[in-house]
């Protein structure tokens, strides 16, 4: 017999977890960025309380609503690049931001809806993939190993954690390890709990106002650093994981939730990679037919922090940075080298898989533009010479 309540039957603590270990890597390591983009703009303290509700409201509807209607792990995020891009803009009104938000989310719609996001996808081979994949993760295992330095106690306990957590109760490793994170923070009094405001979040409507140079200057820049280092490495998440997610509808999702929370400060959505990585892993369920719940657990947890606002945020960050680095390092240490032994594995696309993983490991920016986008130019490269190459030789 059929369970009238599915996501009841799949739902496990491991997801849950997960799910909450996504959404603290994903806040943690990036909403300070996102408060210095609001300032840029000259928000208002009731402003930069809206921009919280509505990039957790469209986070959070659109995990939810696409990984019910998928049964896969979908989890989606803010542009942190997109972030930075705009903290780094200057001379600009709010109204003018958000218009050039309004113009970045139509094109990411438009590009969702025609289909030619995914076309692009279909043409980079699976290795390609999985060592994008690969590489956008490792840092965070570098970042993990790099704690024990500020924060050895905490961090070789963490990883002790982990490993019995490993041997003993795998489905239970990471929970173990956020646990015995948290206990040794509480006994050193790194928990920062005193400055949480228990306020809720209210939207605050800004008028668009459309100008040249805010379009030229943000709104497109917006649109290819959320397309190229954020959507791209977040299909190539799925992909390298063995999920066939719609990426189309995917994509218009993220358009239409940046579309419509845009005069809110929902500046622009998109498939996240990270913290998708790690709802997909095997520490967020055995069976990966059920992991979409740990998607779903990180949806709830991202509408729980568009409405608490401060409060949440508060309690997020009130965790100490080596934490989060090394619950983060730890959790995505399976995926990273699952990504790793995807990448390599054929031998026709090795040496573009690997030089794939170093570009992207790399952190390169030129022009605007992050590792991953560049990674994978790299590695189209070397498979487009390997095969003219090979087809010269043919015809010799």
């Amino acid at each position: 017999m059929v369970s009238r309540f599915p996501l009841l039957k799949d739902l496990s603590l491991s997801a849950a977890v997960a799910g909450f270990v996504a959404v603290l890597v994903g806040f943690t390591s990036s909403v300070a960025i996102v408060f210095q983009a609001a300032q840029a703009l000259g928000a208002t303290p009731a402003q930069t309380s809206s921009w919280i509700w509505a990039l957790g409201l469209g986070m959070g509807i659109t995990s939810l609503g696409l990984s019910l209607w998928t049964r896969q792990p979908v989890l989606t995020a803010w542009s942190t690049p997109g972030a930075a891009l705009i903290a780094a803009s200057s001379g600009l009104s709010m109204a003018e931001g958000i218009g050039a938000f309004i113009v970045c989310a139509a094109l990411i719609l438009l590009f969702g809806v025609t289909r030619w996001f995914e076309r692009l996808m279909d043409r980079i081979p699976m290795a390609l993939a999985a060592a994008l994949l690969a590489g956008v993760l490792a840092r965070f295992g570098l970042d993990a190993v790099l704690t024990v330095k500020s924060a050895p106690l905490m961090v070789l306990a963490m990883a002790a954690a982990y490993l019995l957590g490993k041997r003993f109760f795998p489905r239970y490793a990471v929970p173990a390890v956020l646990a015995a994170g948290v206990v040794v923070a509480a006994l050193q009094g790194r928990l920062q709990l005193g400055a949480v405001d228990w306020a809720w979040a209210l939207p605050v409507w800004t008028t668009p106002s459309f100008s040249l140079a805010a379009v030229i200057g943000v709104g497109l820049p917006l649109f290819l650093v959320t397309m190229a280092s954020q959507n791209l490495p977040g299909v190539a998440a799925q992909r390298a994981s063995g999920y066939q997610t719609p990426i189309s509808a995917s994509i218009s999702a993220t358009g239409l939730a940046s579309l419509l929370l845009a005069p809110f400060g929902g500046y622009a959505f998109n498939l996240a990679a990270i913290t998708a990585a790690i709802c997909m892993g095997r520490e967020a369920h055995e069976d990966p037919a059920r992991r979409y719940t740990a998607a779903v657990a990180a949806g709830v947890f991202y509408i729980a922090i568009g409405l608490a606002g401060g409060a949440v945020v508060g309690l997020l960050t009130a965790f100490p940075r080596e934490l989060v680095a090394a619950v983060a390092g730890l959790a995505l240490l399976g995926t990273i080298a699952g990504g790793l032994a995807a990448a390599l594995k054929d031998e026709q696309h090795r040496d573009a898989a690997i030089l794939t993983f170093l570009v992207t490991l790399s952190g390169l920016t030129l022009l605007g533009i992050g590792s991953a986008f560049w990674g994978v130019v790299a590695g189209s490269s070397a498979l487009l010479v390997a095969r003219w190459g090979g087809a010269d030789r043919a015809k010799g």
